[in-house]
């Protein structure tokens, strides 16, 4: 599949300049229904603020790959029987999955690919959903991240538990007569605390392990998820987590067993390959989208770190 643009020019008939203009910029949807368009949903929401989805084996109303792309509202799902789904996040790459949760905040940088028999549930919404609730939303519900997608690996009788909480929601969503979802809203908020118990105690048994090091890694491989595409250098993310590049560089070296370099080059590479690999681009295309000057550069970086040209990389990955 390839990227949706802002025009109607094939790419080809573009100078390398106004290809580069024209790639470089990630979509961004600040609408809900502006991304329901962009993934072939013929559905709509009445409700700006709010939208629930089935997903459901071999439904081909949705998009089964979706490149990089930012958007303006919350999102959480539920999903089983998603063997082939590859999720990319913080440079973890997931493969041969059974059932996972995630949350994710706004302006957070992401693609996926998802398996043909997945199932579950997917809801967007705004936060201004919540405006009857008094308490601050992100300081409620801290599992919405502003620096990293939440992914949660779980199996598939973690999923029958948390199943019928998101049918409850689901159901009055679908019976609601005019559109507004009030009742659902009152059982979402509900869901919402019941999820946050979840992750509260994965939490506290995941922070009982973690030693100040650790914390800085953590907080270092969350900033690089989300500024991989323009930040490329230790240096850039020292800054951001105040601490000099030699003591970061030291310490991501010390908890992972690599260098921290190697990590943003590594992030790089996996969404180039996924880009390669599951959407119908040229190699320039990729390049820019990928914020590389030209397509010789992003070609001589993509060999130095894999050995084959990117061509080359298709091609096998094809066979």
């Amino acid at each position: 599949m390839c990227y949706i643009y802002n025009n109607n020019i094939p790419i080809q008939e573009l100078s390398p300049e106004k290809m580069k203009k024209e790639t470089l910029e990630i979509p961004f949807y600040g609408e809900i229904n502006d991304f329901l368009a962009s993934v072939s949903l013929h559905n709509r929401t009445q409700n700006p603020l709010f939208y629930c989805l089935r997903l459901k084996p071999n439904d081909d109303t949705i998009q089964y790959y979706k490149p990089l792309f930012k958007k303006n509202f919350y999102f959480i799902s539920l999903i089983t029987n998603s063997e082939n789904t590859k999720i990319i996040y913080d440079t973890t790459k997931e493969e041969q999955l059974d059932s996972f949760l995630v949350f994710q905040s706004p302006n957070q940088i992401y693609s996926f690919h998802r398996d043909n028999n997945a199932q579950g549930y997917l809801i967007y919404f705004k936060k201004e959903l919540f405006d009857f609730y008094k308490p601050h939303f992100d300081k409620e519900f801290p599992f919405f991240d502003i620096l990293k997608t939440n992914f949660f690996k779980i199996d598939s009788n973690k999923f029958k538990e948390f199943a019928p909480h998101f049918e409850y929601v689901f159901e009055a969503y679908d019976k609601s007569p005019n559109q507004k979802h009030q009742l659902s809203i009152y059982r979402f908020l509900a869901l919402l605390f019941q999820l946050k118990e979840f992750t509260n105690a994965y939490d506290q048994w995941e922070t009982s392990f973690n030693t100040p090091q650790q914390l800085l890694y953590k907080n270092f491989m969350r900033l690089l998820n989300k500024f991989y595409i323009e930040k490329r250098t230790v240096e850039d993310y020292a800054l951001l987590l105040h601490v000099t590049a030699n003591h970061l560089s030291k310490t991501i070296k010390n908890v992972s067993g690599q260098n921290a370099l190697s990590l943003i080059n590594e992030r790089i590479l996996a969404e180039a390959k996924s880009l390669i690999h599951y959407t119908d681009n040229d190699m320039a295309q990729i390049a820019y989208q990928l914020n590389f000057s030209d397509p010789a550069n992003f070609g001589k970086f993509f060999k130095k770190h894999t050995l084959l040209s990117p061509l080359e990389y298709k091609k096998s990955s094809q066979s």
